[in-house]
């Protein structure tokens, strides 16, 4: 048996963001969407969150490009000591390059990791599952403490970033080689993972497929991680978006991307390929 879980993630970046996401639960094959806690449009997400019953929605930890939902002094390790308001580092690198040589406080992150979560479970959200923004939880020293906040939260399940990559399909893409080598040395941390995650107690999937395609998507591509899908539970990441006014105040690389996924994610074509290759749709909330 073949299942998928369909998860958008940003929910709360843009208002045009939020709308297609629900479009895409409501109109295509998304199951699940995780929800920014100090995303910009937070409050019109969750108001969307609560009237789409059939969308199961988590939690979208930011650890980066973004404001600590404490407040800076609160995560001092986490912030950007050149930033005036106390924002996150931006981009991953110097996140992680900290990350690994420890100089980010564990506790501190355990403790904005629940703030996030805690704003959702507040605003009367059923925190499914959890996965973070550019994918920190891959790190052990962001794991670790991530599944302490997770299981004190209630929160029964977690992202597994890893997973199958081939390259062949991605061979007409050269600008997504070098993400293609950057995932396949960083799936070597997969079976680590997989241990935290039992040891914990947590559920989570087989793995992760369309990361390495993130802004490249198309019907051929989408295609091609059907029809090689291992038999298994899998989750495909995908961002789908409205690329207006809003989303150009944001500091994003995907725009035009995030229109082209909701066209995808809604086309009758995909429902239909996934019927053809016997794939189940599932979400985070079945898993549970």
């Amino acid at each position: 048996m073949r299942r998928l879980i369909v998860n958008a993630d940003d929910f709360g970046l843009t208002r045009g963001v939020n709308r297609a996401i629900v479009e895409s639960s409501r109109d295509g094959i998304v199951t699940s969407s995780t929800l920014m806690a100090n995303g910009q449009a937070f409050e019109d997400a969750i108001a969307h969150a609560n009237s789409a019953s059939r969308l199961s929605v988590g939690c979208h930890v930011v650890l980066v490009d973004g404001s600590p939902v404490l407040g800076g002094q609160q995560a001092s390790t986490l912030s950007d000591k050149k930033s005036k308001d106390g924002r996150f580092y931006d981009g991953l690198g110097a996140f992680a390059l900290r990350a690994v040589s420890g100089r980010v406080d564990a506790d501190e992150i355990e403790g904005e990791v629940t703030a996030q979560i805690r704003k959702l479970q507040s605003a009367g959200v059923s925190v499914s599952h959890l996965d973070t923004h550019k994918h920190t939880h891959i790190l052990p020293q962001v794991l670790w403490p991530l599944l302490r906040a997770a299981r004190a939260c209630g929160v029964p399940a977690v992202r597994n970033p890893f997973g199958p990559v081939r390259f062949s399909v991605l061979a007409k893409y050269p600008s997504l080689w070098k993400r293609y080598s950057q995932v396949t040395v960083l799936n070597r941390l997969g079976g680590r993972f997989r241990n935290s995650v039992a040891d914990a107690g947590m559920l989570t999937t087989d793995g992760t497929v369309g990361i390495v395609s993130t802004g490249a998507m198309d019907d051929y591509l989408f295609a091609s991680i059907v029809e090689s899908l291992p038999e298994g539970t899998w989750e495909f990441v995908c961002h789908p978006g409205y690329n207006d006014n809003e989303l150009d105040s944001i500091r994003t690389r995907l725009r035009q991307s995030r229109a082209l996924e909701l066209q995808l994610l809604t086309s009758p074509k995909t429902r239909e390929l996934l019927g053809r290759g016997g794939i189940q749709l599932i979400s985070y909330r079945d898993l549970a």
